[in-house]
């Protein structure tokens, strides 16, 4: 699969696992994490699309549902629902998903994290995740239910850098530029209960339940590669809002990508650039006697 960002993993590659023999993710263990989990980790999105795929989004709160509500209002809507700080927050799921990861390690002899970190996702039966780019490389630990992805090429015609620079910078969300055209081009992987999905670093790419709740956990890594290449984005973004025009981050050697990374470090210390992403109206909270599973607008 054609990409203009080296990195360890080179196409979308399927692994086995075996975190739900933990029992951590059955119903009864989920409606107790939701009970106790802090709210300020919950993103509960819900994407409407048109009939060019084109999407528009809305954020809910977690609200003073029980954990039982929560999970019905998840297992019969629309919802998308992330758990993010699964590493600090829910210690006993990160190491069953660390030891997953040990083998699917190995197999990349070159990739060697920085960090790690992962966000749980409990998912409708009918969610689906518009088409966008993660910051980040991604091993996708799927435990239950069916969903499919599209992986993307990485070129300039999918993955358009100065989309890539607003998204880096926290000017919007992940979502790319799409359209309907670009899925001849992609790799289509069905994922079943108890499979891990890595792709390349960066790829584009979108997700569609299979009419059944999923539950899966992203795990999100840093390798300097990845984070050099943020760091230049995130520069480049901040040089373009002032006029100027950065060439693409491909044509940079490792110096002049480290350079750019010490950049953006002075640039988020000094608050130049300022996130949008904390602006989002929360509308709404989940109900399960919704359709969609998205509750009563919020005043």
């Amino acid at each position: 699969m054609s990409t203009r960002y080296p990195g360890p993993i080179i196409e979308p590659r399927v692994f086995d696992h075996r975190i739900a023999d933990s029992g951590l993710v059955s119903d009864g263990a989920l409606a107790e994490l939701l009970d106790r989990y802090p709210a300020e980790l919950f993103d509960i999105n819900l994407y409407d699309y048109d009939n060019e795929g084109q999407v528009s989004l809305r954020t809910g709160a977690r609200g003073r549902s029980s954990g039982d509500d929560l999970l019905a209002a998840i297992q019969t809507g629309r919802l998308w629902v992330n758990l993010r700080g699964v590493e600090t927050a829910h210690p006993a799921l990160w190491a069953e998903v660390m030891k997953a990861f040990e083998p699917i390690k190995a197999s990349y002899p070159s990739l060697r994290p920085t960090t790690l970190s992962g966000q749980l996702i409990l998912s409708s039966p009918k969610a689906r995740v518009p088409y966008h780019f993660d910051p980040a490389g991604v091993v996708l630990f799927h435990m239950r239910g069916r969903k499919r992805l599209w992986v993307y090429p990485g070129d300039e015609a999918h993955l358009p850098e100065q989309a890539m620079e607003q998204i880096v910078m926290r000017q919007t969300t992940e979502e790319l530029p799409y359209s309907q055209a670009f899925d001849a081009d992609a790799q289509v992987v069905d994922l079943e209960p108890g499979q891990a999905l890595t792709w390349p670093l960066f790829a584009p790419h979108r997700v569609e339940n299979l009419s059944a709740f999923c539950v899966s956990l992203s795990m999100d890594f840093q390798t300097w590669g990845s984070r050099f290449r943020n760091g230049a984005l995130f520069t480049h973004g901040a040089m373009r809002a002032r006029g100027l025009k950065p060439r693409a981050t491909d044509r940079l050697s490792t110096p002049g990508l480290a350079a750019r990374w010490a950049a953006a470090v002075a640039l988020k210390r000094t608050g130049a650039v300022k996130s949008r992403l904390m602006d989002f109206e929360r509308s709404f909270e989940p109900d399960a006697g919704s359709a969609d599973g998205a509750g009563t607008v919020r005043g």
